[in-house]
C-alpha cells in the first residue's frame, strides 16, 4: 500500500493539469507547450541525479522518451484542443485494459480477473461521470486521444521491462529530456518563434513541469517497478476523478448523482486491482521461509571412536574390536 499511495500521486497530479491548461496555458503552442514541459523536468531531474545514460539505455532513453513525453504530450494537448474534456478522458480511461494486456507479451504479466474486472467497473464509472453525451465530438480529436492512450500504454511497459538495474530518477530524467529535445526543432519549425509567456503562465508552466511532470512521473515509473502493471494502471484512473472534483471547488460545476455514482464506481474498481497479502495458515501463524543461500540443517555428526575407546574405524562402518 505505499507503493499503491505513491503512485496516486501521479494520477491525482496530471488531473490538475486539465484545469491549469485550459485556464493559464496557450492553446495554440501544442509543440511548445509539450516542449516547455517536458525538457525543463528532466534538467531538473538530471541536477538532482547527475548519472548519464550507460550502455543499452541511451537508445531506450530516446525511444521511451519519443513514446512517454514528446508524442504522448502532443496527443493529449491536441485532443483537449479538439474534443471535450469528458470524451477525451473517457478515451483515455479505456487505458487500463489496453496496458493489461499489453504487459502479458511484453511483462509476461497474465491478467488476473481482478485487474479485468476493476479495470471495467473504473471505465464504467469514468462514463458515467464525465460521458454527457455533448456535441461537437471531432473524429480527428478521438484519434488523436486514443493513439496518445496507445502510445502511452505502451510506453509505460517497455519503461517496465527495461527498468531493471536503471536508477528511477536517473532514468526519467533521460526520458524528459530526450523527449524535450526531439520537440524543440519541430517546434521551431512548425510554430515558429515560442510563445509570450507573462507571470501567470510562467508560474502555471512551472507548476506542471515540477509537479506534474518531474514529481508525477517519478511516482509513477517508481510505481511500474513495485506493482503490477494492471495495479498501477487502474491507479490511473485517479486523473479523470481529480479533474472532475477541481471543476466543482474552482469552476463552479456541480456534482450530480450521475456523477456521484460514477465517482464511487472509480474508487471501487481502483480497490478491486490492489494486491492482496497473501492469507495466512495454520491458526494466522505464518511460515517463514529460510533464505536463499540458507542451507538446510544438516543431522548431527556421530563422532567415530578412537582407539582409545577399544574401537578401530573401518571406512565407513565403525566395527568395535577387543583391545588388545
Amino acid at each position: 500500500m505505499r507503493w499503491v499511495a505513491l503512485t496516486a500521486v501521479a494520477p491525482v497530479a496530471w488531473g490538475t493539469t486539465y484545469f491549469v491548461t485550459h485556464e493559464f496555458l496557450p492553446a495554440d503552442h501544442p509543440l511548445y507547450g509539450a516542449a516547455l514541459r517536458a525538457l525543463p523536468a528532466g534538467l531538473v531531474l538530471l541536477a538532482l541525479r547527475r548519472q548519464r545514460p550507460h550502455g543499452a539505455w541511451w537508445w531506450r532513453s530516446a525511444v521511451l522518451g519519443l513514446l512517454n513525453m514528446s508524442v504522448f504530450f502532443v496527443l493529449v494537448y491536441t485532443a483537449s484542443q479538439l474534443l471535450p474534456t469528458s470524451v477525451a478522458s473517457t478515451v483515455m480511461a479505456v487505458s487500463p485494459l489496453t496496458m493489461v494486456l499489453i504487459a502479458w507479451p511484453l511483462v509476461s504479466e497474465r491478467p488476473r480477473p481482478a485487474h479485468l474486472a476493476g479495470a471495467a467497473i473504473g471505465l464504467g464509472g469514468v462514463c458515467l461521470m464525465l460521458f454527457t453525451g455533448v456535441d461537437g465530438v471531432s473524429v480527428p480529436g478521438v484519434l488523436a486521444s486514443a493513439a496518445a492512450m496507445l502510445m502511452s500504454s505502451f510506453g509505460y511497459i517497455l519503461a517496465k521491462r527495461w527498468s531493471a538495474g536503471a536508477d528511477v530518477l536517473a532514468s526519467t530524467a533521460w526520458q524528459l529530456t530526450a523527449g524535450g529535445l526531439f520537440l524543440l526543432p519541430v517546434a521551431a519549425a512548425v510554430e515558429g518563434p515560442p510563445p509570450a509567456l507573462p507571470t501567470p503562465t510562467l508560474l502555471a508552466f512551472c507548476y506542471v513541469t515540477l509537479v506534474a511532470t518531474a514529481l508525477a512521473f517519478t511516482a509513477w515509473f517508481t510505481g511500474l517497478r513495485h506493482l503490477p502493471a494492471g495495479t498501477v494502471r487502474l491507479i490511473g484512473l485517479l486523473n479523470p476523478v481529480t479533474g472532475v472534483l477541481l471543476g466543482i471547488a474552482f469552476a463552479g460545476e456541480s456534482l450530480t448523482v450521475q456523477q456521484l455514482c460514477g465517482l464511487l464506481l472509480v474508487l471501487a474498481g481502483v480497490a478491486l486491482g490492489q494486491p492482496r497479502r497473501a492469507s495466512r495458515r495454520d491458526g494466522g501463524q505464518a511460515h517463514p521461509h529460510p533464505a536463499s543461500d540458507e542451507r538446510p540443517a544438516q543431522a548431527p555428526a556421530i563422532p567415530r571412536p578412537s582407539a582409545a575407546d577399544g574401537c578401530e574405524a573401518t571406512g565407513p562402518t565403525t566395527t568395535r574390536r577387543p583391545a588388545t
